[in-house]
């Protein structure tokens, strides 16, 4: 007979699988399918794994960033995904990530539904290194995959070179050796015309 601790744990895992239906604007590199968000989680935990030698600062915790971006977006399972630059959407993003939130964890048994609370919540926060460092990932994985997608998200109306740059601005100070990467792609993509000045 399996504990009420291990049931939750095990519907939580089921429901969370509702994540690879969630899909985002950016096109994958190889299909050109749109990219899910589990997907997106994967990316980022090993781009988090491969490129934390340039975090400026090198205490940074691994596993922590790790946990954090496989779970971030897990809220979207009820929210939905929210294109970055829908400044509609963002008016209630917040409120709906945390309703969002609050049904999903609390699925969990109270400890380790305080635990992935906790950790969404610093990542939505950005303020410790760790969560900085994270939200700096996010931002660039997007921008990798437009970049070798010929700017497909970039299309729509209203996307400038000037958006993007402040979108990864976060960057600058906190993984400054990805920050001069970052503006060499977005200089190349307006040269190549994928993305607006």
């Amino acid at each position: 007979m399996i504990s009420e601790r291990m049931e939750r744990q095990l519907d939580f895992i089921v429901a969370i699988d509702a994540l690879k239906d969630i899909t985002r604007q950016s096109i994958t590199t190889g299909s050109r399918r749109q990219e899910n968000d589990a997907e997106h989680s994967w990316h980022l935990a090993v781009m988090a794994m491969i490129l934390s030698e340039y975090a400026e600062d090198q205490t940074i915790d691994i596993a922590k960033v790790i946990s954090m971006v496989l779970i971030h977006d897990l809220v979207e399972i009820y929210a939905g995904d929210t294109y970055c630059y829908d400044e509609k959407g963002y008016e209630d993003k917040a409120e709906r990530e945390q309703e969002a939130a609050d049904r999903l964890f609390n699925m969990l048994p109270e400890d380790q539904a305080q635990r992935m609370m906790s950790l969404w919540q610093e990542f939505e926060e950005m303020e410790t290194k760790e969560a900085a460092f994270a939200a700096t990932l996010d931002r660039f994985q997007p921008l990798l995959l437009n970049y070798n997608t010929e700017g497909h998200t970039w299309q729509r109306p209203g996307i400038t070179s000037e958006k993007v740059l402040k979108r990864t601005e976060i960057a600058k100070e906190k993984v400054p050796q990805l920050y001069v990467y970052i503006e060499r792609l977005i200089q190349r993509s307006i040269e190549r015309g994928m993305l607006k000045p």
